[in-house]
């Protein structure tokens, strides 16, 4: 253990060379605290306590920016001085049946539609599109059909008028609202589900690829891709509502690793005939089809073939009307796996040419393709990863997209000509910038926060010069100003490959005395897809860290190679050794805590759910008495029970990597527990099956090992809601008792 004066000498060179940062404590009302109800999102005080204060429902609504505001939707274009009134409750009252309103006097947020001043708003009854600058009704989609079945929406072309949507049944129907010249809806059904083994229009594939949908409308509204999904292979997994007087059998449709998956096919119904075709992808039945897109012709469609490995890619052009594949446009391969998540992006101007993003150079990139399959250019290029895209630029010669370029811990907003460059950066102040983008309005929302800047949200052109130059809509006060905050540090440490360097944060507890002992806490997820630290508000610190900060905790956060946003190469360091490298890092970050003579070696804890869940096991695990207490929630602990898509991309198949899973089959080692564990679990969890918990508690009654567990009724992977109080009561309660 380094001598204190070190420490002190090492903390002042890091801070003069740029490597930590540090947000100190207030000094204001050096005796408040949080409450748990404060800072936990689901608690009644959160949002007018620890979350930062925003504006409601804000959006683009085509070229002017719309939100919710003293109980009225209120716009403002960019070259306006202030916002003016667009729909009051009243004047909705007097355009949609009063049962909308049944929940209360509060005006509704609505979703605005693109290329439109109208907002599609959900109501009771129905779902109503409203023209909020004309002040008028113009589209009804009833919550029942003709037959009085139970409607839900799937999708909707609300500017054609047209939505796809499920009957309780099971009937996937294209609907045709009702306008002031159709005085009736118009229902064409689709398909109906077989049960559950045979489901139409939702989300296939565990929703990996960057799949959130299962239908897809054309442009024109006319026509409608959708995906068809045999489960039948697939045998039922056994969840259980335990909520009602006897317990209700939920079987769930869950494909193993290792084990048969389903088998996805893709169909086109067409309006106008009536007819269903569906696409001839042909091969094997267990590819992953992926990436879909409309060609702006309405007819044609592309999408992604994805080989069950994981490591090879089609990319494909398809023929809607016969379904028949009218070329290959280009393949791609790698020696680890891929993991496209953006489907392709048609230019306005050239519409048979498309954005792809590809991680083929080691980063996220877009590419310049034609539907022939010819290569234009590479229109990105860096040692920086590709976020999003935007939107194009009003001439349609150029786009916009939020990336990593400044900084592996900012996300910013920046422009680019098609034909590649350098970027521009739109947003060139430090930190996070969520943006919204309109074309018609040649104007961006920039809702940011850095570490000392809670939320500014402001109305900025694409041209503009910085933040000076932008109308500003809200600048959000410090929430925490009035509370004894803890000092928020975010630094940089080495991985245990001696070279790459990890970004971590650190919060040190309030009154903070360096010639104290305190106890420490390592928060952990370490996965792929995900990303605890940035330079958004205090360096993202949850509120649950700052709470225990307060409580007199030091709470420590390391993203390890394996996690989100630094590129192919960092984020491949896990594959086929889940668990592995991550954790070589974490203990390199135990290192860095453990050399501060302030921090109590005797008392550490690690703490982590799902993918952390499993990493907090593990740690305890593999080095025993180093931790002295952890709290795993929704752990994996035997990746051959876990999800074929996520699973077998990291991991390979059980059968092409028994080693691997073996490693990390933490059921196995349940004996080897030591330390005080608490396993967290909802009972109806449909990520990781509760069977993980149940097999390593097994294995730990019958190897003489005490884990100790708590669940929750009727939540599934997360526990959400007013109940999220409840489980941080637990959880501290649990490190207070025993670190």
């Amino acid at each position: 253990m380094k001598h204190s004066l070190i420490a002190k000498v090492l903390f002042t060179l890091l801070a003069s060379c740029g490597l930590l940062s540090t947000i100190a404590q207030t000094g204001y009302a050096q005796d408040k605290l949080f409450t748990l109800t404060e800072v936990t999102p689901g608690g009644e005080d959160f949002l007018k306590s620890y979350y930062p204060k925003y504006l409601p429902g804000i959006q683009w609504l085509n070229d002017r920016a719309i939100w919710i505001e003293n109980n009225q939707i209120v716009g403002q274009k960019i070259n306006e001085g202030k916002s003016k009134v667009l729909l009051t409750l009243a004047d909705l009252k007097k355009l949609l049946p009063l049962e909308s309103f049944a929940e209360g006097e509060r005006i509704p947020y609505g979703k605005a539609i693109p290329n439109s001043t109208a907002i599609l708003i959900e109501g009771q009854e129905g779902y109503y599109v409203v023209d909020a600058v004309a002040n008028s009704l113009l589209c009804t989609f009833p919550k029942k059909n003709h037959l009085g079945e139970s409607f839900e929406a799937v999708a909707f072309s609300a500017l054609n008028s047209v939505a796809v949507m499920r009957s309780e049944k099971g009937v996937l129907t294209y609907v045709r609202g009702a306008t002031p010249r159709l005085s009736e809806a118009i229902y064409k059904p689709i398909a109906q589900n077989e049960g559950d083994a045979i489901v139409y229009g939702e989300a296939v594939h565990q929703r990996e690829f960057g799949i959130n949908t299962g239908v897809f409308i054309s442009p024109n509204g006319k026509r409608v891709a959708f995906y068809r999904m045999d489960q039948s292979m697939v045998a039922p997994y056994p969840l259980v509502d335990y909520s009602p007087h006897k317990a209700v059998y939920k079987p769930l449709r869950y494909p193993m690793a290792g084990e048969p998956s389903h088998h996805v096919t893709v169909g086109v119904f067409d309006s106008e005939t009536g007819k269903t075709s569906y696409l001839q992808t042909g091969g094997n039945a267990e590819t992953y089809l992926t990436n879909i897109a409309w060609v702006p012709d309405n007819r044609g469609i592309v999408l992604a073939e994805i080989n069950r490995a994981q490591n090879e890619l089609e990319m494909k052009l398809f023929d809607s009307v016969f379904g028949v594949m009218v070329r290959k446009l280009f393949t791609e391969k790698e020696e680890k796996y891929l993991d496209p998540s953006i489907a392709p992006i048609f230019l306005p101007n050239e519409p048979e040419d498309f954005l792809w993003v590809s991680r083929r150079d080691g980063y996220y990139h877009f590419y310049h393709y034609d539907l022939t399959g010819k290569l234009f250019n590479q229109v990105t290029t860096g040692n920086w990863e590709v976020l999003d895209f935007k939107g194009f630029t009003p001439n349609g010669k150029g786009f916009l997209f939020t990336a990593t370029k400044a900084s592996p811990l900012e996300e910013r907003l920046y422009s680019i000509e098609l034909s590649g460059g350098t970027p521009k950066d739109l947003t060139p102040e430090e930190g996070v910038h969520t943006v919204q983008y309109s074309r018609s309005a040649g104007a961006f929302i920039d809702s940011y926060s850095a570490p000392r800047v809670p939320r500014i949200v402001a109305l900025r052109g694409i041209v503009g010069k910085g933040l000076s130059s932008s109308t500003i809509l809200l600048q959000a006060p410090d929430p925490t100003q009035a509370y004894n905050m803890p000092t928020i540090e975010q630094g940089t440490l080495t991985a245990a490959d001696g070279e790459t360097p990890l970004y971590y944060r650190l919060l040190k507890p309030i009154n903070f005395d360096p010639n104290k002992k305190y106890p420490a806490i390592v928060y952990v997820y370490g996965g792929p897809h995900a990303q605890m630290i940035h330079k958004g508000w205090l360096y993202d610190a949850s509120g649950w860290d700052v709470y225990m900060a307060q409580q007199g905790f030091v709470v420590f956060t390391l993203d390890n190679r394996g996690s989100a946003n630094r590129g192919k190469e960092f984020e491949q360091a896990i594959w086929r050794q889940v668990g592995t490298n991550e954790m070589k890092d974490q203990m390199e970050g135990v290192k860095f805590l453990l050399s501060h003579d302030w921090v109590d070696a005797s008392r550490l804890g690690v703490y982590g759910w799902s993918f952390g869940g499993f990493m907090t096991t593990n740690l305890l695990l593999t080095y025993p008495h180093t931790f002295k207490v952890g709290v795993a929630g929704g752990a994996v602990m035997d990746w051959s029970r876990y999800e074929i898509m996520y699973g077998e991309r990291y991991n390979g198949s059980p059968q092409s990597n028994p080693e691997g899973y073996r490693k990390n089959n933490l059921t196995l080692r349940a004996g080897d527990l030591q330390d005080r564990l608490l396993l967290i679990q909802g009972v109806e969890d449909n990520v990781v099956v509760w069977q993980h918990s149940m097999a390593f508690m097994k294995k730990a009654i019958s190897s003489r090992s005490y884990p100790d567990c708590y669940y929750y009724p009727t939540h599934e992977h997360n526990v959400r809601g007013r109940d999220r109080v409840h489980l941080h009561h637990i959880i501290v309660r649990y490190f207070k008792d025993f670190l």
